[in-house]
C-alpha cells in the first residue's frame, strides 16, 4: 500500500509540474508575440495562448495585413503551434472616377482633353472635330474608363458637341453635373448670335454657364457730354477707358443728379489721358455746380457752356475751380450765355424733318450757294435714298463761316435716326429725335463734337425705342420654332389628293407663319414634307418634296426672306401615326418647320467685313458692352502732354 501511494503521489506531483510548465510557457509565449505584434504597428492583433497553442484573432484592415501578421508572429514562436483566426475588412466598393472633357478651338486647331465613361459616343466627337480642323490641327487626349455614364452625362456631352461646332474661338468644359461656356466673339452682333444659338441647345436638367466677350470697340472721338437743365441731368455720349473709370463717372453723375439709367457709358480704346475718369468727373461737378449747363469732352479738347440764368459770379467760380481740376493735357474753352434782350427776327437757319414712317427727308432753309446745295443734296441722298429727298432751300451767300460744315454734320447726326429734326443756327446746331438703336444718342453727339469742332455750341435730345429697335424684338431660335409650331399646331396647311397645289383655304396659314417668321432674322429653317404610305416609295418621296417647295414658294411671295430655308421631301419615311387608318394617314400627311442651326463661320462674312471699316458695334441685351469682370488698367499713353497740339483747320464746303 505504501508503494500505491508513493506511486499517485508521483504521479500527482509530475501532472502539476507539468501544468505550470505549460502554464510558463503559454504565458511567455503570448507575451511574445503580443510584444512583437504591437512593436511592429499591428494594435489591431489580439493574441491569445491555450496551452502550447498561440491564437491570433482580430480584424485586419486587409489581406497583405492580415498575412504579415501571421509572418511576424512565426518567427517568434513555432508556426506549428499557431492557430490563425484573423479576419479581413471587407474591400470598398470602388468609386466611379469623375468623368470631363475639355474642348479647346482656336485658329490653331482643336485639343480634346478627359476622361469619357463606356458608352460615350467619341467616334461622333472626333469625326465633328476633324471636320472643323486640317488632320494635323486636332489633338486627341482622351481616355474611356470601363464604366457607365452619369445619367445626365449624354446630354451634356451633346450639347458640348453642337457648342464645339458653333463655336470657332472658345473653351468648353463637360461633366455630367454641369457645362461652362467661355468664348470669343468678334463683334457684339457675333456674340449675340452665340447666346441665341446656346440658348436654343441648353440641355434639360443640365446647368450651364456661358461667358462670352467681344473685344472692346475704338472710341473715335473720345466722347462724353452731360448736360444738366430744366429736363434734369442726363449723359448725351459717355466713353470710360475701364471698369473702373465708368464706375467713378456714375458716381458723379448720381451726385449731379442723373438716374441710373443715365449712368451708362461705352468701355472702349482710344482715351486720350489715363486721367479721363477724374477730368470728366471734374467737369460733371461744375456743371451741378452751374445748375444750367453743358459740358462737352471730345478727346482733350473740353467745352463748358453755362445757360442764360447761370450768374457771373457763379460762372467765374466754378470756372476757376474747374481750370484747377483738369489735368494738364486737357484745354478747356468756356463760355457763359448772354441774356437775350431781343427777339432776332429771321434768323438765318436749315431745316431737315425726316418722317420715320415713309423715311421722306424734307430739306428747307439757307444755303451758302448753288455748290453748297447740290453738295447738300448728294450727301442727303446718299443717307436717305436718292428718291426720298425733297429740296426746298434758297440760297444766300452772308450766311456765317462755317454754314456748310454745320449743314453736314447735322444731316449726318440725322441720319443715325429712325425720325427727328434738325436746325441748323449760326449759334447752334440742334438735333431730335426717335431711335431705334441704344447708340444713336452717344453717336450723334460724338459726330457733332468731332465735325463741329470745340467751342461750338449744339444740343441733342433723342429718345430710344424700343418698338423700333430690330434687333430688340428678334425671336431666339428657339422661341421662333414655338411660334411658327403653335400655328402649325392651331391650323393645318392641306394640299388636294395627290397634287402639291396648296389649298385655297390655307392662304390664311401661309399669312400667319409669315407674320411669326418677319421676327424669326436670320434664322434658317428646313420646311419638311411628309406623305401617309398610300401610292409607292418614289411617288410619294416626290409628291412630299413638292409640297415643301411650293410653301416656301408661298412664303417668299409673302416677302419672306426666304434666302435661309430649305425645303425637303421626307415622303412616307416619317410616320406619326398608324398608316392602317383613316385618322392616321391624315395626321402623317403634313408639313413641319424645324429650325436649323447655322453652320460654324470660319471665314469672314460680309457683316465681319463691313464691320473692318466701321466703327464697331458695341452693345448686350442693354444695348451696351458687358465689361464687368474686366479689372485690366487704362492703355492711355503716360506722358504728359502740356500744350494741347493745335488741330488742323477744317475745310468748309
Amino acid at each position: 500500500m505504501a508503494a500505491g501511494l508513493a506511486y499517485a503521489l508521483a504521479l500527482f506531483l509530475f501532472f502539476v509540474v507539468a501544468w505550470a510548465a505549460s502554464l510558463v510557457i503559454e504565458t511567455r509565449s503570448s507575451s511574445a508575440v503580443t510584444s512583437g505584434l504591437l512593436a511592429e504597428g499591428y494594435t489591431w492583433a489580439i493574441v491569445d495562448g491555450d496551452g502550447l497553442q498561440v491564437i491570433l484573432t482580430g480584424t485586419a484592415p486587409n489581406e497583405a495585413a492580415r498575412f504579415r501578421a501571421v509572418n511576424l508572429a512565426g518567427s517568434l514562436v513555432e508556426s506549428t503551434r499557431l492557430r490563425d483566426q484573423f479576419e479581413v475588412t471587407p474591400a470598398a466598393v470602388t468609386q466611379a472616377p469623375r468623368f470631363s472633357i475639355e474642348m479647346l478651338r482656336n485658329e490653331d486647331g482643336i485639343q480634346l482633353i478627359g476622361l469619357l465613361p463606356d458608352g460615350t459616343d467619341r467616334d461622333s466627337l472626333m469625326a465633328a472635330a476633324a471636320a472643323l480642323v486640317e488632320p494635323n490641327e486636332l489633338s486627341d487626349m482622351l481616355e474611356t474608363a470601363a464604366y457607365p455614364a452619369p445619367d445626365t452625362w449624354t446630354r451634356a456631352f451633346n450639347f458640348g458637341l453642337e457648342a464645339l461646332k458653333a463655336l470657332p474661338r472658345a473653351k468648353i468644359s463637360i461633366s455630367a453635373d454641369q457645362v461652362a461656356v467661355t468664348a470669343i466673339a468678334r463683334s457684339d452682333q457675333e456674340k449675340r448670335d452665340y447666346e441665341s444659338i446656346l440658348a436654343a441647345l441648353r440641355p434639360d436638367g443640365v446647368p450651364m454657364s456661358v461667358d462670352i466677350t467681344a473685344p472692346r470697340p475704338v472710341l473715335t472721338p473720345f466722347t462724353l457730354r452731360f448736360v444738366k437743365d430744366e429736363g434734369g441731368a442726363r449723359f448725351d455720349a459717355c466713353s470710360a477707358d475701364s471698369e473702373r473709370a465708368k464706375a467713378e463717372i456714375a458716381a458723379a453723375a448720381t451726385v449731379a443728379g442723373a438716374t441710373i439709367e443715365a449712368q451708362t457709358c461705352i468701355v472702349g480704346l482710344g482715351v486720350p489721358s489715363p486721367s479721363w475718369s477724374a477730368a470728366t468727373s471734374a467737369g460733371i461737378a461744375a456743371v451741378a455746380a452751374l445748375g444750367d449747363a453743358t459740358i462737352t469732352f471730345s478727346d482733350a479738347d473740353v467745352t463748358l457752356e453755362a445757360g442764360e440764368s447761370v450768374s457771373q459770379e457763379t460762372y467765374d467760380r466754378v470756372l476757376g475751380e474747374l481750370r484747377s481740376a483738369l489735368p494738364d493735357v486737357f484745354s478747356l474753352d468756356a463760355k457763359l450765355a448772354e441774356k437775350a434782350i431781343a427777339v432776332a427776327t429771321g434768323p438765318a437757319e436749315f431745316t431737315a424733318v425726316l418722317n420715320g414712317q415713309t423715311g421722306q427727308v424734307e430739306l428747307r432753309g439757307r444755303l451758302t450757294d448753288q455748290r453748297g446745295q447740290d453738295a447738300t443734296e448728294s450727301i442727303a441722298k446718299a443717307l436717305f435714298g436718292a428718291n426720298k429727298v425733297y429740296l426746298a432751300t434758297r440760297l444766300d451767300p452772308n450766311l456765317p463761316d462755317g454754314w456748310p460744315l454745320r449743314v453736314i454734320a447735322g444731316l449726318e447726326s440725322l441720319g443715325e435716326l429712325t425720325e427727328g429734326t434738325l436746325l441748323v443756327r449760326a449759334d447752334l446746331v440742334e438735333v431730335k429725335g426717335t431711335t431705334g438703336s441704344a447708340l444713336a444718342k452717344a453717336k450723334v453727339a460724338q459726330i457733332l463734337s468731332n465735325k463741329l469742332g470745340k467751342g461750338q455750341t449744339f444740343r441733342v435730345s433723342v429718345t430710344y425705342d424700343k418698338a423700333l429697335d430690330p434687333l430688340a424684338s428678334l425671336l431666339t431660335a428657339r422661341e421662333c420654332a414655338e411660334a411658327v409650331q403653335a400655328v402649325l399646331a392651331a391650323n393645318k396647311i392641306k394640299f388636294p389628293p395627290g397634287s402639291a397645289e396648296i389649298d385655297g383655304d390655307a392662304s390664311k396659314i401661309i399669312a400667319l407663319l409669315a407674320k411669326s417668321l418677319e421676327r424669326c432674322g436670320q434664322i434658317k429653317f428646313e420646311i419638311a414634307g411628309h406623305t401617309d404610305a398610300q401610292g409607292s416609295d418614289d411617288g410619294n418621296l416626290a409628291l412630299s418634296q413638292a409640297r415643301a417647295e411650293a410653301v416656301l414658294l408661298a412664303l417668299q411671295g409673302r416677302q419672306v426672306d426666304v434666302s435661309g430655308m430649305v425645303a425637303k421631301g421626307f415622303g412616307e419615311g416619317v410616320p406619326i401615326a398608324d398608316n392602317g387608318e383613316e385618322a392616321g394617314r391624315e395626321a402623317n400627311r403634313r408639313i413641319a418647320f424645324s429650325a436649323v442651326l447655322p453652320e460654324p463661320d470660319t471665314g469672314n462674312s460680309p457683316t465681319e467685313e463691313a464691320a473692318k471699316t466701321a466703327e464697331p458695334a458695341t452693345g448686350t441685351a442693354s444695348g451696351l458692352p458687358d465689361f464687368s469682370a474686366d479689372k485690366s488698367p487704362s492703355v492711355a499713353p503716360k506722358e504728359k502732354t502740356l500744350v494741347p497740339k493745335t488741330r488742323p483747320a477744317k475745310q468748309e464746303g
